[in-house]
């Protein structure tokens, strides 16, 4: 990392962090995700959701124009029907609807 910003408790502050970095981070952050969740301690759970809300409302105030894919929006009242029809394969299947 080429930044000279000091540490937060945990890891640079997300202002002091250059697109590239702030993005491998968030990378790395989501990578880590489901294992953090599933069987890390409560302060490394802890840890991980403020970095992630750190890291992420960085990103979004430096790209509050990102571009927004239209198949990943969803109105009020859209029930899925149409995605549904336009799905690519059994990975979006998404949760079971049998109770």
């Amino acid at each position: 990392m080429t930044h000279t910003e000091p540490p937060t408790e945990i890891g640079i502050d997300p202002a002091g962090l250059s697109d590239d970095d702030l993005l491998r981070e968030l990378r790395s952050l989501h990578r880590t995700r489901l294992d953090t969740l599933r069987h890390g301690a409560e302060q490394a759970l802890d840890n991980h959701l403020r970095r992630t809300a750190e890291l992420e409302t960085e990103y979004l105030a430096r790209h509050p124009g990102r571009e927004i894919d239209p198949n990943r929006l969803r109105g009020a009242d859209d029930d899925g029907a149409d995605r549904e029809a336009q799905r690519l394969g059994p990975w979006d299947a998404g949760p079971s609807r049998h109770g």
